[in-house]
């Protein structure tokens, strides 16, 4: 997935190897991709992720699913 576009996510070289991270964070942004793809809620997001505020998962969930939509 293509993450340069998304405002809540960067790539820090030297950081978790240059991953594309959610910001502040030491989060791959791919988890939030996978969570939402077996359907996980915020919720259940914010149990495993308690430092991610509900408006940054929404907003992260939110830009998957338009990139996905957007590839079919």
């Amino acid at each position: 997935m293509d993450w340069s576009r998304c405002a809540l996510v960067e790539v820090v070289p030297g950081k978790v190897s240059g991953r594309p991270i959610i910001k502040g964070t030491r989060i791959f942004a791919e988890t939030i991709e996978q969570y939402s793809a077996r359907g996980a809620t915020v919720e259940e997001i914010r149990e495993d992720f308690p430092s991610l505020s509900e408006e940054a998962i929404l907003r992260m969930v939110e830009y998957v699913k338009a990139q996905e939509a957007s590839a079919a």
